[in-house]
């Protein structure tokens, strides 16, 4: 005998929880390929893109302010922080009151890949985004979800 489970809809497509779900999977894979050449994930484009815009602001920024920044696990920006800073893109070092607490700085060449990145970034996004009319609207729409 076949079960039948009931939805709310008749096809997934009416559902914006599934097209949010799906334009969400098709843009990060264009970003993926896109920072592959330059050796980045997304992922740690985004947790080193938080750095570099927290450092524009403060005098030292830790793991921490990047996660809360990034609204990411800390776990995982404590993962991706080892991985960058292997790749000699940020150094990480231990906080001079909170021992608990890391200090994160960007390389020169962290600081160089960045830059690439935020290029390669702008224009895979100008790509993706070109089929909407009013992007300042969409804009609006987006901050209002996540308000």
């Amino acid at each position: 005998m076949t079960k039948s489970v009931t939805f709310d809809f008749n096809k997934p497509e009416e559902n914006l929880g599934y097209l949010l779900w799906q334009t969400t999977m098709r843009w990060q894979r264009l970003m993926n390929r896109a920072l592959e050449d330059i050796g980045l994930t997304h992922t740690q484009f985004v947790i080193l893109a938080a750095l570099g815009w927290l450092l524009k602001q403060n005098d030292y920024v830790t793991q921490k302010d990047i996660a809360e920044h990034s609204n990411t696990d800390r776990m995982m920006v404590s993962k991706i922080l080892r991985k960058l800073q292997a790749d000699g893109l940020v150094i990480r070092r231990e906080h001079e009151k909170d021992t608990r607490a890391k200090i994160v700085e960007i390389t020169d060449e962290g600081i160089e890949i960045l830059q690439k990145a935020i290029a390669i970034k702008t224009q895979a996004n100008e790509g993706f985004f070109e089929k909407i009319d009013n992007k300042s609207r969409f804009r609006t729409e987006l901050e209002n979800l996540i308000s």
